[in-house]
């Protein structure tokens, strides 16, 4: 099944094992995904479908995308993403207009999750990159957070690309691999999600099977 989901991260808390063990988690909800439009290799040259979630409002929508989800006959989204279907079998099980549920994954399945990072603005190279500060005295009187030499002087002249300096940190579209469902809520489309996931709350998320667990299988 190479079928994902569009979601939404609703927030972070915690469940309890059989053992007892207290587990992190991540709610996200991944309620009305429905098909936009379905891609062949016979037209496009390639297998896929396009999933709509959430809602948007018509003055806020370009008149493409307003006949885009016209020809489909579906409510339109606020998020439009594509995934790569690799069966047969699975693409003709697809209809547009068809909402696809949280029940495609399975309980201690391995995900792969992708969203935008939370952004912190200008941060230094400390909050950046990691770098340890300065001395706090003994002659350090205006340099405690600095990063220090960013280069050599006539050879080579120039500062290498690359460099770790100061600049905006997050808001960086992340992928975090090979997250395991710990349990699914089929009533309210929600999927628990061992760990963090990149994003704030009200952010949207891609959740597709782990990629390096299909690549095992396949050898």
């Amino acid at each position: 099944m190479s079928l994902g989901l569009i979601g939404q991260k609703i927030g972070m808390t915690r469940i309890f094992s059989e053992t007892g063990s207290s587990l992190p988690v991540t709610v996200v909800d991944v309620s009305n995904n429905r098909v936009i439009q379905i891609r062949n290799k016979e037209i496009d040259g390639y297998n896929a479908v396009q999933l709509a979630f959430g809602k948007n409002k018509l003055n806020r929508s370009s008149k493409s995308v307003q006949g885009h989800y016209a020809k489909a006959g579906v409510e339109i989204g606020r998020v439009l993403k594509e995934f790569k279907i690799t069966t047969e079998e699975e693409l003709n099980s697809l209809v547009v207009g068809k909402l696809i549920a949280s029940d495609i994954f399975n309980i201690g399945q391995k995900v792969d999750v992708s969203g935008i990072t939370i952004g912190k603005g200008y941060a230094g190279v400390i909050k950046r990159h990691h770098f340890s500060s300065n001395r706090a005295s003994h002659g350090n009187s205006k340099a405690h957070n600095k990063p220090g030499s960013i280069g050599m002087a006539q050879d080579p002249g120039r500062v290498f690309p690359g460099k770790r300096m100061s600049g905006h940190l997050g808001n960086v579209r992340r992928t975090i691999q090979n997250l395991e469902i710990l349990k699914i809520d089929n009533a309210r489309s929600l999927l628990l999600i061992k760990g963090a996931i990149p994003g704030h709350k009200g952010g949207r998320v891609l959740i597709k099977p782990s990629i390096k667990l299909s690549i095992v299988s396949k050898k």
